[in-house]
């Protein structure tokens, strides 16, 4: 196989659902030598690396439909019909378990509490079609959950029983002891008219697909957070072919094309500068929000912003080799990479049903050997089974999670269902995101040092000379000067210096604003506030010099601060036994001056967007459950990466949607709610989960005959009905326990 020909292609699978087994992340087609394939669960999507000279498509495709999926290239994707997502399936079943499901309660139950039924189907009178009629209702919710049913068995057969095991195990049971009733009913014994367990079935089913409803709803979008990321790229760009400037699609650039950016554009692709300077605003990708000073060699980044010169540059990158889609690749990747946490309940069934299915055969076996009829011992057989399927299994785990979650809303903090939850206790690590997250994400001016004039003069001139300036540093000078209702003078003359600073005129005064670069430029000395200026930058603060007829009358210092609520969280944090990181694409030296103000342990800095994910899988390889804490769409693919992604909510839409849990205050003290809610909503689950299996498991050995032995009933149905009534109203009652949560 040619090095050389090596092509990586996408592919998407159709159908690809786990509906036996669990389908490994890796699948190697046969018959396809050398060829390495990587399935994406999260995104269905088939990634390939091939010589194109040796296998064809045909060939690929045959391969993977032999493995019983269905491949299309994803341009051909485009043009399909979108599917229904799986929140709307299980949204349409829970629905058409409902229609059935709520009649056949009210047939069933309304008796007992005095409901009047018609002749027609009143037990009393016409038991055989009380029991028609509800056979006519079970069988549809039956049929519609089928897939409990393959995936239940299949895992019995394998050995490896789990929550689905137990659902096909319980329902057929009750399905089965009913049709043996009816059997009975039409033999004469009107009395099992009373023995009937079909909406047992029918209400394990509904609440069950309940259950998934809630949890598929409460599951992070993360391919609306693609498409967000996607949306950030100009659809255009302005190129120079055959020495005339055209307009061609995005998807039309090539490497090698000079492109062409104005003033307050978006660049179309990566690149290097070849003519102009500029200032571009990053903050999207790097989320820093200070532009960066780009001039003739410098390499710019597609999808950020040209703020204030026009420019010439050769595209470098271009489709998917670019920034922007190497970050959308790595949260599909960290997304489709992180493994579905066990659930408790298929733990606890993965022990409860072989018990439950040996003491149903034992006790069988027992009832035949003492003398029983078979009948008598099917009896007893099917009823441990039946007793055994809790119904408040399907309600435990997710009303728990609703009205965690709710509670975690009423709070400001928005939790994406139960794997966060089930997660954020077991934190054991956190990884902030240093602009917009410990800081404000906005510069402010911190310090003004002067030499002869008074420091509101100072800033006043200052503040004229920016006035009309879109650079974040000047509009940080220009706001504090409005905030004191400082006088702004009228300019006479202004001239940009890109990557430098600013020359006006004002009063026929001459002025200089901008970074040392300038001032040397200008050989303007500077020795004077040498010292100062250091302590500044040390700190973490960025010194903007002010000279006045070429002398230095002073230093503006500008830098983003520290929101007020990070030092505490930071700190509670380690009260809790919680380590601290920072992560950062600033320098070093900022980034430990910031760190040294909040009690940081550990300090990564100088990161770049698309190595943000590998930093916390490094942490996540030494063994620690990591929690991410960003805002902007370069913390998106290390939201995803992390076991926990906790996203501000001033952040962008991208990071919101990558994330598990949204902080909607932007209050790092929110981070401390989420784990303390987590832990008492896993320890709720953990209750009801004790009292979904409780009542049934004290209800077994009564459903063995245990007490039938000392002359004791056997299975009464309104003790079965009772104990399953009483399981779910209790789960229901802790649940709601949750709702005098206090932080």
């Amino acid at each position: 196989m040619s090095i050389n020909k090596i092509d990586k292609r996408n592919y998407t699978i159709e159908d690809l659902e786990e509906l036996l087994d669990k389908i490994p992340y890796e699948i190697f087609i046969k018959d396809t030598n050398g060829i390495y394939q990587y399935v994406n669960l999260a995104t269905e999507k088939l990634t390939i690396t091939i010589d194109e000279d040796v296998v064809s498509y045909s060939d690929i495709k045959s391969a993977v439909e032999k493995a019983g999926y269905k491949l299309i290239r994803e341009e051909e994707q485009e043009s399909k019909v979108k599917k229904l997502s799986d929140k709307d399936k299980l949204l349409r079943r829970l629905i058409f378990s409902c229609v059935f499901t709520i009649p056949l309660l009210i047939v069933t139950m309304g008796h007992m509490i005095g409901m009047p039924l018609p002749k027609i189907i009143n037990p009393m009178v016409n038991p055989l079609n009380f029991a028609l009629f509800q056979i006519i209702l079970t069988v549809p919710v039956m049929a519609i959950g089928y897939k409990f049913y393959l995936i239940g068995f299949k895992n019995i057969i394998k050995l490896s029983p789990n929550m689905d095991s137990l659902i096909a195990v319980g329902t057929s049971a009750a399905f089965i002891y009913s049709l043996f009733g009816m059997y009975k009913i039409i033999t004469g014994d009107i009395s099992y008219a009373m023995h009937l367990y079909f909406e047992a079935a029918v209400t394990i089913l509904t609440l069950i697909t309940l259950g998934k409803y809630l949890e598929a709803v409460s599951k992070g979008k993360t391919s609306e957070a693609i498409k967000k990321l996607m949306g950030l790229a100009p659809k255009t760009a302005t190129v120079i072919r055959d020495n005339k400037e055209i307009i061609v699609s995005v998807d039309e650039v090539v490497v090698g094309d000079i492109v062409l950016v104005k003033p307050g554009k978006k660049l179309p692709v990566d690149g290097e500068v070849i003519e102009g300077s500029t200032a571009i605003d990053e903050s999207m990708l790097t989320g820093e929000s200070i532009p960066v000073e780009k001039s003739v060699g410098s390499n710019v980044i597609g999808a950020s912003i040209n703020k204030t010169g026009f420019i010439k540059y050769k595209a470098t990158k271009v489709g998917k080799d670019t920034a922007l889609a190497q970050i959308i690749r790595l949260v599909e990747d960290a997304q489709g990479s992180k493994a579905p946490i066990a659930k408790m309940a298929d733990v606890i069934s993965s022990y409860f049903v072989p018990i439950v299915i040996g003491l149903a055969i034992l006790s069988a076996i027992v009832w035949l050997i003492s003398g029983e009829t078979p009948i008598f011992a099917l009896t007893i057989f099917i009823s441990v089974l039946v007793i055994a399927c809790p119904c408040a299994l399907g309600l435990a785990t997710p009303t728990a999670i609703m009205v965690g979650t709710g509670k975690g809303a009423e709070n400001g903090v928005l939790i994406k269902g139960g794997e966060a939850l089930e997660i954020t206790h077991k934190i054991d690590t956190i990884v902030f995101d240093k602009t917009g997250t410990i800081t404000e994400g906005k510069p402010v001016v911190t310090d003004i040092l002067t030499k002869n004039k008074e420091k509101d003069v100072l800033l006043s001139l200052a503040a004229s000379a920016e006035k009309g300036s879109e650079h974040p540093l000047g509009e940080a000078i220009v706001r504090a000067a409005l905030e004191k209702k400082l006088e702004l003078k009228t300019l006479n003359n202004f001239n940009a210096i890109p990557g430098h600073g600013i020359e006006v005129t004002i009063d026929k005064d001459n002025i200089l604003l901008g970074n040392l670069k300038l001032m040397k430029e200008k050989n303007i000395d500077v020795e004077e506030f040498k010292l100062d200026s250091d302590k500044l930058a040390n700190e973490g603060k960025t010194p903007m010099y002010i000279a006045i007829n070429n002398k230095l009358e002073g230093i503006i210092a500008v830098a983003d601060v520290v929101k007020p609520s990070s030092f505490e969280a930071i700190k509670e944090l380690h009260n809790m036994g919680i380590k601290v990181a920072m992560i950062t694409g600033d320098n070093k030296k900022t980034a430990e001056a910031i760190a040294k103000q909040v009690g940081i342990d550990i300090v990564l800095s100088e990161v770049l967007p698309e190595d943000k994910a590998n930093e916390v899988k490094k942490l996540q390889g030494q063994n620690n459950k990591v929690a991410m804490v960003g805002d902007g769409i370069n913390d998106a693919p290390a939201l995803a990466q992390a076991d926990i992604g906790i996203a501000i909510g001033s952040g962008t839409d991208v990071a919101i949607e990558s994330a598990d849990i949204v902080l909607m205050r932007s209050d790092l003290m929110d981070v401390i709610v989420a784990i303390k809610l987590s832990k008492a909503t896993i320890r709720n689950i953990k209750q009801n989960l004790f009292w979904a299996f409780g009542y049934n498991v004290l209800g077994i050995p009564v459903a063995m005959g245990v007490l039938h032995i000392f002359g004791g009933p056997l299975l009464n149905p309104m003790i079965a009905a009772a104990a399953m009534s009483l399981s779910s109203v209790s789960v229901l009652a802790n649940a709601l326990r949750l709702k005098k949560f206090k932080a």
